[in-house]
């Protein structure tokens, strides 16, 4: 049985350890809330874009603009956010479980990939796949120019016929507790589904329809992809929280079960102490 000198250490060493943990809960609380704001800022807009390009794609013809194209799936790319850091649960695991598997999904066809975070360019270089662009503490000061920049690098390859098709994996924010993982298509523009029965018309344009499509598309990849890495960067803070909560919490059933375990040694080593004393004054 250890010595309530080897509990009384485990004891200090738990509580530095609750310290680091309740600390880290506060730090993810107070940059949830930032990031909180900017996804409920981001999403109405992101929304309804979306809507209006579905509506879009749905009526002009898909030779309008090369990011309407259809090229079946020879060639995918998956975009993949996970978070730059541990310590938030099951967070970055679920991202690359869902990728492992849409890439066994997908196993004919030829699949490349873009890694947003740290965590989720280290568990595939493990496994020697190699990506097209790796992009490392890009959600800590998260900027629409450098999201951008990314996505006019993966539209400038979809034009070229290098892609046929862009995917996107990450974790939608739902709640504090609750993150969903989903894979969006990016590329190309997804078309809406009307019954049979329901004539569907094209609008007229004006502008043309060229120059509507090439102002409105690229911004419209541009801005999905940034909503994805906000509702990222809202879920990691998210599931942060939760998981340094519950350590918190462990610590102290921990601290109170070590300090019962050296109470009742000191108490062992008290009453062995007084059975000695008193076998020895017997003895005399």
């Amino acid at each position: 049985m250890a010595s309530v000198r080897d509990i009384r250490q485990r004891i200090r060493s738990v509580r530095n350890t609750q310290k680091v943990t309740k600390a880290m809960k506060m730090v993810a609380a107070a940059k949830l809330r930032r990031a909180q704001e900017r996804i409920i800022q981001a999403r109405p807009y992101a929304e309804r874009m979306l809507a209006v390009l579905n509506s879009l794609a749905t009526r002009a013809q898909r030779e309008s603009h090369p990011l309407l194209a259809e090229r079946g799936a020879g060639k995918i790319e998956l975009v993949i956010i996970t978070a730059d850091k541990g310590m938030c649960g099951g967070f970055n695991a679920n991202i690359v479980k869902r990728a492992v598997s849409f890439m066994e999904e997908n196993a004919g066809s030829v699949l490349t990939t873009q890694m947003i975070g740290r965590k989720g360019r280290d568990f595939f270089r493990r496994r020697r796949l190699q990506a097209t662009g790796e992009h490392i503490e890009l959600l800590r000061d998260l900027k629409y120019e450098q999201v951008a920049a990314i996505a006019r690098e993966i539209m400038k390859r979809y034009i070229e016929c290098e892609l046929d098709a862009v995917h996107v994996v990450y974790n939608e924010f739902k709640s504090v507790i609750q993150q969903r993982v989903v894979i969006e298509q990016l590329l190309p523009i997804r078309q809406l589904q009307f019954d049979e029965k329901v004539t569907v018309q094209d609008y007229i344009y004006e502008p043309s329809p060229e120059e509507l499509f090439d102002d409105l598309l690229p911004r419209h990849v541009e801005f999905q992809l940034l909503r994805a890495m906000l509702e990222s960067a809202a879920a990691e803070f998210g599931a942060r929280m939760t998981a340094m909560d519950a350590a918190t919490n462990n610590a102290t059933e921990m601290i109170d079960t070590l300090t019962l375990t050296m109470n009742r040694v000191r108490q062992a080593a008290i009453t062995k102490e007084i059975i000695e004393v008193v076998s020895g004054a017997e003895a005399t």
